[in-house]
């Protein structure tokens, strides 16, 4: 019963993180560019963590593809979800090229025994200076299409999906990185635009996780979306019947400020609906986080398996897959 999602600073563990991903509360690590040198590393790296962590955990990225791919050098350049339409030729092609996107996204980083892929982003292509071509389209009905795609080409590799951010942060201009971006339509507004993709793929059961935005949506509720038992309860699970995992965004982003210190954010979170935690960038702060929560903030282990890989269903090394080496020549002849 682990809610904290971690990160790690370098190429290989320090003395202190070998100690504290053994804590009771630690359910995974999140790792960045800076994680990164080569596949060889990589491995090393995560090997590392599952061992010192003596207890099965999340391993995590984001990795969508574009300018928001944590690992380069050795594995394959995606294409931002935005060109997917833009520079296909039509949407057959573009739902193709969805698919094959992320099985290889998927197959090569779970190839490095890595679990999850915070994708995709169903947030409808608007004002955000954050979103832009991270999303797949400004059309409501392309978003869904291509998101349903994409989540196929997960699944057949074996990672779950997880959609962001709900309810939608692309037409909120702020970067919640910096600020506290504040929303300030109606909610019918909200309901007949950013929601309908999380809707439509929480009906056809394509969900596995929700990633909530840190935005006030101030005409419906005074706290952010991430905070809000409005958006968590009433909204996500009462009136779409999400059942699955709800993962926070990073709880030192600016846009969770407001509630605090970081052990008032996270317990507000977790109060709120939340059932993981990102604590990300300030290592003092996530200790302080896990030496601050009690027992009854914790989540259930049911959350944690139904976000760990398939592993085992790609063959390796991934040029002997067939689907992997039909799907890799897509996206290699899109790119170029």
């Amino acid at each position: 019963m682990r809610p904290i999602i971690v990160d790690v600073k370098g190429l290989c563990l320090t003395p202190e993180e070998k100690e504290y991903l053994a804590h009771p509360f630690v359910a995974g690590v999140i790792l960045f560019t800076r994680n990164y040198s080569d596949i060889k590393q990589l491995k090393a790296l995560v090997k590392e963590i599952r061992y010192y962590a003596k207890q099965q955990l999340i391993i995590a990225v984001d990795h969508e593809g574009g300018r928001v791919q944590r690992f380069r050098d050795g594995f394959t350049a995606l294409p931002a979800s935005a060109d997917l339409i833009m520079k296909s030729s039509d949407m057959a092609q573009a739902t193709q090229l969805a698919t094959a996107s992320a099985f290889v996204m998927a197959s090569e980083l779970i190839a490095c025994d890595i679990d999850l892929s915070f994708a995709p982003v169903l947030d409808i292509n608007g004002i955000s200076d954050v979103i832009k071509d991270r999303a797949f389209s400004a059309q409501i009905d392309e978003v869904e299409l291509l998101a349903n795609a994409y989540i196929d080409g997960m699944r057949l590799a074996g990672m779950a999906s997880t959609g962001k951010h709900f309810p939608g942060h692309g037409s909120v201009k702020a970067d919640s990185h910096i600020a506290l971006p504040v929303d300030p339509r109606s909610q019918d507004a909200i309901f007949n635009l950013d929601i309908k993709p999380f809707g439509a793929l929480i009906k056809a059961k394509k969900l596995d996780a929700v990633m909530p935005s840190h935005v006030v949506y101030s005409e419906c509720d005074s706290l952010p979306c991430g905070f809000s038992t409005f958006w968590l309860q009433k909204i996500l699970k009462q009136q779409l019947g999400f059942t699955g995992a709800i993962i926070s965004d990073d709880i030192s982003m600016h846009g969770a400020s407001f509630a605090g210190n970081h052990l008032s954010r996270t317990e507000a979170a977790l109060k709120a609906g939340c059932d993981l935690i990102l604590a990300c960038n300030d290592p003092q702060a996530a200790m302080t986080i896990l030496d601050g929560l009690t027992a009854s903030t914790q989540s259930s282990e049911a959350v944690i398996t139904s976000l760990l890989a398939k592993n085992g269903v790609v063959q390796r090394p991934l040029e002997k897959d067939p689907t992997w080496a039909h799907y890799h020549r897509l996206i290699m002849e899109f790119v170029e």
